[in-house]
């Protein structure tokens, strides 16, 4: 499982609770487009924005889901149900809430892209229906164009719409290091000795592997471990260096003091700043991985294609979404009120407000450089090296008893 496939976040804001006063619901009888979306991932008065938009015949419901794993589980269970067509509208309801209805657009993340398309569970999305395509930069198109295997491919079928992105970063406790004159720069000094039992590391292969292959000059996506050399040692050093693993409770301790630096994704960071003024962050210079937030289109089944007389409406409404997703207003505000930034941001060089033009994430020349990586989708056997190096170093010097969560 990497490390999208765990993500979840630490922290509720009470945006959550305003957005469900808006989602919620049409009129009674009514048909809308379903978007399934990860709470917090967009501003509330988008929402509200948008659906003045369209018109009394195309209308959107969106539900909040608390998490990625929510979302692919949705999908999953929509796509692979083995009940007869009569008893498909019941399976919909259980799993949407509402029988008559069923998601034509959801989140996902990035790196469950490749899983989603080998299932069948999306479909490719129509670029000739998005007018604002055009705006997203290069280096994000080819991330979602992929083959039906899943991997990249430069000819390939568009099986996302990426909205917002973020980082992997090192969180620390100010208070903590200051005295003790310990900085932070880069991953290397994760392997400080003053940091001995300091650390909370993210229980994903994919990361912490990816770290210290940046540590060692190479790339998160390396494609033969054994290549490099002294890897599994700075991994077995930097274990020594650490209390616990985990991907959901990760940042109690450094809350509590109990850890003093965090490997984190910003956007738990970026929320827990706001209640904990002493937790600070970092972005390496050697460059970091990078996470998108992707809008897809759920393949149905067939029983509901042919039940549903109103998908041309719910299409039209999702493909406005994505566009609107797009518009140069919507990513600055998606980027100002959210914890994530737009991929459309990079194509805005003026006409921004001075908080975004401060805004770590949207002018690092790290994260917009080729120093920073998404974690690509690796051949089997390369995943297999990753699977079995990660067993062998949690398994040395007792690190079961620091797994929590």
């Amino acid at each position: 499982m990497n490390y999208q496939q765990s993500r979840r976040y630490f922290l509720k804001s009470s945006a959550a609770v305003t957005l469900l006063q808006l989602l919620g619901g049409c009129a009674r009888g009514q048909t809308a487009s379903q978007i399934l979306l990860l709470e917090n991932s967009i501003p509330p008065q988008l929402i509200r924005n948008f659906r003045k938009s369209l018109t009394s015949n195309n209308q959107v419901e969106f539900k909040p889901q608390t998490n990625i794993p929510q979302i692919f589980d949705s999908l999953f269970s929509l796509q692979h149900s083995k009940n007869s067509d009569g008893e498909i509208k019941k399976v919909i309801g259980k799993i949407f809430n509402k029988s008559e209805n069923y998601p034509s657009l959801s989140t996902l993340g990035d790196a469950w892209l490749s899983t989603a398309i080998k299932q069948n569970l999306i479909q490719p999305l129509s670029i000739k229906s998005l007018a604002n395509w055009k705006n997203v930069p290069a280096s994000w198109q080819n991330l979602v164009r992929r083959n039906n295997r899943g991997d990249l491919a430069d000819e390939g079928a568009v099986y996302g719409a990426p909205y917002r992105w973020g980082s992997t970063v090192i969180a620390y406790r100010q208070d903590k290091l200051e005295p003790l004159n310990i900085t932070l720069q880069d991953w290397q000094d994760l392997w400080q000795p003053e940091l001995r039992d300091r650390l909370s590391l993210l229980d994903s292969p994919r990361e912490i592997i990816g770290l210290t292959l940046k540590k060692l000059g190479q790339s998160y996506n390396t494609e033969n471990l054994d290549s490099v050399a002294n890897l599994s040692a700075e991994l077995l050093a930097l274990q020594q260096q650490t209390k616990l693993y985990s991907s959901d409770r990760y940042l109690e301790p450094l809350v509590l003091g109990d850890t003093w630096v965090a490997v984190a994704w910003s956007t738990d960071i970026l929320s827990l700043q706001k209640s904990y003024p002493e937790i600070k962050f970092i972005i390496p210079k050697s460059g970091t991985s990078r996470w998108a937030d992707l809008w897809v289109r759920p393949q149905l089944p067939k029983a509901v294609l042919v039940q549903n007389d109103s998908s041309n409406n719910k299409s039209d409404a999702a493909y406005q979404w994505i566009d609107y997703c797009w518009q140069p207003e919507t990513a600055q505000q998606i980027s100002q009120f959210t914890d994530g930034v737009s991929p459309i941001m990079e194509t805005l060089k003026s006409d921004i407000s001075q908080k975004l033009q401060n805004n770590a994430f949207v002018n690092s020349e790290i994260l917009n450089s080729d120093k920073s990586e998404f974690l690509l989708p690796l051949k089997p056997e390369t995943e297999q090296q990753y699977r079995d190096l990660w067993i062998e170093t949690r398994q040395s010097s007792n690190s079961e008893s620091k797994v929590d969560g």
